[in-house]
């Protein structure tokens, strides 16, 4: 892609308003608690106190927003105290550069790393260098530092009781997750009615699972719906995928492909109302029609088989979830004994063991190719760079500069690029909006406080449609608070924009200076994949050769290792399309068909899964065998996608030609076996290149780009997939 066509989609994303539920309770809740703190403030300390809790609340109020599995309460809290520590640490080194400088780029630096803990880590980290730009002008002492680094933390406080006296859809976040992880199955299901070799996206069960893992203090308070339907959804996918197959479910035409098309729309039906019965806390509604086709008798001979033990294990899968799913909102018995509570939920660790998690995830970021450790480095010296730029710039408020790189710049370059964008378009209209209320009710410090809070409101409504609507209501937010503190619109309203500006335009050019591709990371993520699926499929082959609890423990540890891969490909190769990069060692197009090649063989593995002997169920010697090939040949693959050789696959081939006999030959087993060996030689077709092509395949990817660029601005070139 182009630096211009890169641009363009920057432009339109950064403006896109995303399609999302507006919750306005949470949103009048949380302005609530700025207000809470503004106008007692205000009324009895000071303008300046009053922008001090204004910051503490408006941050942690924020904050909350943020989707993440721990308590909104626990952010809200910790929040609040790093705001208030980075403060009054800030402070205290404000008064010189020399020490202030160095303060501000290792403080820039480890909020950088955070994002290594997750996104919410270091959203949150960023707000606290931005609390240390904005409140070090504010205090005039040691002992008035310590005041506004307290009511900072007290709005971080205040946000906590309020979540805690008035709850709003409680679990809200955990019942949306789990309800989006069956409503994924479900519409799996229906698009395996036309294609039975459809892809299944992995994220939404990824994301379920995330969301049932809790602490034991929040598995008292659990409720019980959300304990068991996202170990049936896991377990009616491989189902539903070898109902549809032809070659080990139903037939592919015949009055047998038309009622596995029948029971795969009433599967969907099912758990689409299962999932909104949890996502609302309602009773399940199921259509009558779809529970008179998912009934089975004796007579109903139009399935055999494999097919119809597959339809007797989804009308049994389903009504186990139905019958979860009715169970209501209850919470669920809390578990007495320590190992009684690991076996019982997923556990996350507290508050208190996150931070060794978080240590260890950080320490392993701290490599130059890694791109949280890049972003790091780039907030340091944005950070830095753009405070002293602003600070001999003869303009007021000089903060605002590095303030707005820090809040745009993620680590990588697509949404940088596009919050850079929202912000200065949110500002924009922000501060004229703002400007137009200003002039129109006069310079009044309690009407500008009203003000704030309402833009507060405002902010936090329509945060999650888009960044820059939500930054149109912050900017507007800023310049009330500003002229609660008596500062008048034409000292504050051209600073900002033209600051604004600075700062993204830092941000934007530190991504161009030390940027963090994804797209020379495309073939060692792709064989990360490849190495996981051979493993996940070499523990499925040995759970054929030898049905026990160990190996079935082993399958579905590599499965999950395997969705990570996947997930973690899905999103370098997004990124990577919408890089202004070249293609290195891959293609579009061989990217492409080399997900298509092993999204069939990791399909190929699940369909095996769900007819997989039970402990002390027969055994098939020859699994063994062909395992151990698969997972030697797949693991050496892996390492010729990275070093760009070609693969290929001697072992799996001599495993297959021992695999004989007739027995063998007409075996479920045998026959997943060659289809995965096709899935492989797809693979390779698609990464194997002959010296004369890997010269000239940039060239020809750049041609070919070209020409599809050339067809858009006709009007007739087809439309493209937008990563």
């Amino acid at each position: 892609m182009t630096w211009l066509r890169a641009f363009g989609e920057v432009v339109r994303s950064g403006l896109t308003i995303e399609e999302t539920r507006l919750e306005p309770l949470l949103a009048l809740r949380t302005a609530a608690g700025v207000a809470i703190v503004v106008g007692p403030a205000l009324y009895l300390v000071s303008p300046a106190f009053a922008a001090s809790a204004a910051l503490g609340a408006f941050s942690a109020g924020g904050a909350t927003f943020q989707r993440t599995w721990r308590p909104r309460k626990v952010i809200a809290l910790g929040t609040g105290a790093g705001l208030g520590l980075s403060t009054f640490v800030g402070y205290l080194a404000a008064g010189h550069l020399v020490t202030f400088l160095p303060l501000l780029a290792v403080w820039a630096f480890a909020a950088g790393m955070a994002w290594a803990a997750g996104s919410t880590a270091g959203i949150v980290a960023a707000t606290t260098v931005g609390s240390m730009l904005v409140t070090v002008t504010l205090p005039t002492s040691v002992g008035r530092a310590l005041a506004h680094a307290g009511v900072i933390a007290l709005g971080g406080v205040v946000q906590a009781l309020l979540i805690l006296l008035f709850p709003i859809r409680r679990w809200g976040a955990h019942r949306d997750a789990l309800a989006d992880g069956l409503a994924a199955v479900a519409d799996y299901a229906r698009r395996l009615r036309q294609d039975p070799a459809a892809p299944f996206d992995p994220e939404p069960l990824m994301t379920a699972r995330d969301a049932a893992a809790v602490t034991p203090s929040q598995a008292r308070t659990r409720p019980r719906v959300l304990h068991g339907p996202r170990g049936l959804a896991e377990r009616i996918l491989p189902v539903v995928a070898t109902l549809a197959d032809p070659d080990v479910g139903a037939p592919a035409q015949g009055p047998g492909r038309d009622r596995a098309r029948e029971l795969l729309g009433a599967a969907a039906d099912v758990l689409d109302a299962v999932a909104r019965a949890i996502r609302c806390g309602t009773p399940v509604e199921v259509p009558a029609s779809s529970t008179e086709v998912l009934r089975l008798d004796e007579e109903d001979k139009v399935l055999e088989g494999p097919a119809r033990k597959a339809a007797e294990q989804l009308v049994e899968l389903l009504g186990e979830a139905l019958e979860v799913a009715g169970s209501g909102g209850a919470a669920g018995k809390a578990a007495t004994a320590p190992g009684t509570a690991r076996a019982r939920f997923l556990v996350r660790p507290t508050m208190f063991r996150l931070l060794r998690v978080a240590f260890r995830a950080v320490r392993h970021e701290l490599r130059w190719d890694s791109p949280v450790f890049r972003h790091a480095v780039r907030l340091a010296a944005v950070a830095t760079l753009g405070y002293l730029i602003a600070a001999w710039l003869p303009l007021g408020h000089s903060y605002w500069a590095p303030l707005a790189s820090v809040m745009v710049m993620r680590p990588d370059f697509h949404r940088t690029y596009a919050r850079a964008v929202g912000r200065l378009a949110g500002t924009a209209a922000g501060v004229a909006l703002a400007t137009a209320m200003v002039r129109a009710v006069g310079p009044d410090a309690h009407v500008f406080g009203a003000l704030t809070v309402v833009s507060a409101g405002l902010s936090y409504t329509v945060i999650r449609t888009g960044y820059a609507y939500s930054q149109c209501f912050t900017a507007a937010y800023a310049v009330f608070l500003l002229g609660m503190g008596g500062e008048t619109w034409d000292q504050t309203v051209p600073q900002r924009v033209v600051l604004t500006l600075l700062g993204g335009a830092l941000a934007m050019l530190a991504y161009a200076v030390f940027p963090a591709w994804e797209t020379p990371r495309l073939p060692g993520r792709l064989a990360d994949w490849l190495a996981a699926d051979g493993r996940y499929s070499a523990a499925v082959f040995r759970n054929y050769a030898e049905p026990t609890p160990q190996h079935r423990a082993d399958m579905r540890r590599a499965l999950l290792a395997s969705r990570r891969a996947r997930a973690a490909w899905q999103e370098a190769y997004d990124r990577a399309q919408r890089e202004p990069v070249r293609p290195r060692g891959l293609t579009t197009r061989e990217a492409q068909n080399a997900q298509d090649a092993l999204e069939g063989f990791g399909r190929t593995a699940m369909v095996m899964e769900s007819h997989a002997p039970r402990a002390g169920g027969r055994s098939v010697g020859a699994s063994e065998r062909f395992a151990d090939a698969l997972e030697a040949d797949t693991a050496q693959a892996a390492t010729d996608v990275r070093e760009h050789r070609n693969p290929d696959w001697r072992r799996v081939d001599e495993a297959l030609r021992g695999w004989d006999g007739a027995a063998a030959e007409g075996s479920p087993a045998r026959r997943e076996a060659g289809m995965q060996k096709r899935a492989l030689e797809d693979l390779a077709t698609a990464v194997s290149r002959t010296p004369l092509e890997r010269d000239v395949g940039s060239a020809r990817e750049e041609q070919r780009v070209r020409a599809a660029m050339a067809a858009e601005g006709d009007g007739a070139g087809p439309a493209h997939r937008s990563g």
